[in-house]
């Protein structure tokens, strides 16, 4: 999704794998800053982002280029792309957490 956001082309997939790498260690970093520890927490904040940054869904629908084209289905409330962010969400938190378990 960021891939498409921020480029247009061939460069998008590199572009978007950048960009999830670097929020993704952004995010580890706070939560290891913030004291988070297991893989409990890990998954608790996890779900917290994405329940906060979810309503941003609306944003996306109306200027991402696939949902423009018609290539990708309203996001905003759609049940299936938020339990998949859901599940996703949930791994890497539990990954995180086990990462900078003590």
């Amino acid at each position: 999704m960021l891939g498409r956001l921020m480029t247009e082309g061939g460069w998008w997939r590199p572009v978007g794998f950048a960009a999830h790498l670097v929020n993704g260690a952004l995010f580890g970093a706070a939560f290891q800053r913030f004291g988070g520890r297991s893989w409990k927490q890990g998954i608790a904040a996890a779900q917290v982002e994405n329940l906060l940054l979810w309503p941003g869904m609306a944003v996306i629908d109306r200027v991402h280029p696939d949902r423009r084209n018609g290539t990708w289905p309203p996001l905003l409330f759609n049940g299936r792309i938020f339990a998949q962010e859901v599940a996703v969400h949930a791994l890497f938190g539990a990954v995180l957490g086990l990462l900078v378990d003590d």
